[in-house]
């Protein structure tokens, strides 16, 4: 049994699907010797280059044959990877690479590059919206793009993804992953000042099930954390998908913004103002009143509705939305993911924490002209881990970054104990039933 019952009928239905962990699953990515930090000298990137140029062209093609054999059949145009590696590392050292064999350069390059199983530890935190490309679908089917955060070597948190389609019963289909997974790339390497914003692309001849978006800046090095993602209506009708996310540096953490109109291209880039000095913010999938809107925890403990006149500015301290009012969540409270508009207001799902650091999931109802008017919220969680799904690397843990209504029903991806992903369906109106 996967839910604990509420003293009323619990409508969330757990599903079987789950999805794991999977240190198969492997990128390339550059291997760094110090020589792209200001912090560091160049000199052992400079001798590791210098060891290569000595080989003989009989011993390069030997090594690089053990390279091609040992790694070709793991990754997707591997050699084309070389290339772009050398051409980084022959750039960033300012060496003289005339006369260099195709395969000495490529050696550099493979020297310069390492395998990285960025879901090795953990599969987390997922987030759910409707596809940009809606084309060929019948019935009320709606195809899907679900964020997960995926934690590898290093605890590194960075941002994957999955697609698929869903359908008005709440039922939906994964598609398949392939067996090569491709790290997105920036237009300029050097680009990693803490306080900018950079443009990563995905591989044109990569899908989005297998693409993964990895911290660059300074400002990001600790993680990609927690992406909430939203299809936003612009004014003038046109979407935007824009997420936010908790970069973390290992020291200090800032709330970030993913944005994209095709899930090809990708901005990221800093909050500014006062806001976006916190972290689990949660942008409204429009304006409401003409502003835009956000609910976050800005004071570890307590919800709050923010407003702005702009997207990437939030110096609003907010208006106090919710307190801990429940055993459950005497801890503190969050929200998880964006607001959805239903006939009834905005429906919020929130996390609580309540004794020995159980997570739980509950929903808030917000008036849906002024949302600073709470409207109710659910006495008793609406989901929580229970049995096996207590167990992980962080226990007792249920949370979700997001939710989709198709139909009349909700699809609810949710993390279970930081390790795995599950996910729930729920009645859209058996749901707003439990709210008080």
């Amino acid at each position: 049994m996967m839910l604990e019952r509420a003293k009323s009928p619990n409508p969330l239905r757990s599903l079987e699907t789950r999805l794991y962990a999977d240190p198969s699953r492997v990128v390339l990515r550059p291997f760094h010797l110090g020589w792209q930090s200001s912090n560091a000298p160049a000199d052992r990137a400079n001798r590791l280059v210098a060891d290569i140029v000595a080989l003989s062209e009989d011993e390069v093609d030997t090594e690089y044959y053990r390279v091609v054999r040992d790694f070709a059949e793991r990754h997707w145009q591997t050699e084309r990877m070389f290339d772009r590696r050398y051409q980084e590392v022959q750039a960033g050292l300012g060496f003289d690479g005339t006369g260099f064999s195709v395969q000495r350069k490529r050696l550099i390059g493979a020297f310069f590059c390492h395998e990285y199983t960025y879901a090795a530890a953990a599969l987390m935190n997922p987030s759910i919206v409707p596809h940009p490309d809606q084309s060929g679908l019948a019935n009320g089917a709606c195809r899907f793009v679900m964020s997960l955060r995926a934690v590898g070597e290093g605890h590194i948190s960075s941002i994957a993804f999955r697609e698929g389609i869903a359908f008005p019963d709440g039922s939906f289909d994964l598609w398949p992953q392939s067996a090569f997974a491709t790290a997105a790339d920036i237009d300029d390497a050097s680009l990693t000042d803490a306080d900018c914003a950079v443009t990563v692309h995905r591989h044109p001849e990569s899908s989005l099930s297998n693409t993964v978006i990895f911290p660059i800046t300074e400002q990001q090095r600790g993680g990609l954390e927690d992406l909430r993602l939203v299809r936003f209506c612009h004014d003038d009708g046109s979407y935007e998908w824009v997420g936010t996310y908790t970069a973390y540096s290992g020291s200090s953490i800032r709330s970030e913004l993913l944005r994209t109109r095709d899930f090809h291209n990708f901005d990221l880039e800093p909050i500014e103002g006062r806001a976006g000095r916190n972290k689990g913010m949660a942008l409204f999938p429009k304006k409401v009143g003409g502003q835009f809107m956000m609910i976050g925890r800005q004071d570890g403990k307590n919800l709050f509705l923010l407003r702005s006149d702009r997207l990437d500015r939030w110096d609003d301290d907010g208006i106090l939305l919710m307190e801990p009012r429940y055993p459950w969540e005497f801890i503190q409270i969050g929200n998880c993911g964006s607001p959805l508009l239903t006939d009834a207001g905005w429906l919020v799902f929130t996390h609580g924490v309540g004794a020995m650091r159980k997570y739980a999931l509950g929903c808030a109802l917000l008036d849906r002209d002024d949302p600073s008017k709470l409207l109710g919220r659910t006495r008793e969680p609406v989901l929580t881990a229970e049995d096996a799904d207590r167990a992980g690397y962080v226990p007792n843990v249920v949370y979700t970054c997001g939710v989709m209504k198709v139909g009349g029903h909700l699809i609810i991806p949710y993390g279970i104990s930081d390790s795995a992903v599950g996910f729930a369906v729920a009645e859209v109106d058996a749901l707003l039933d439990l709210i008080e």
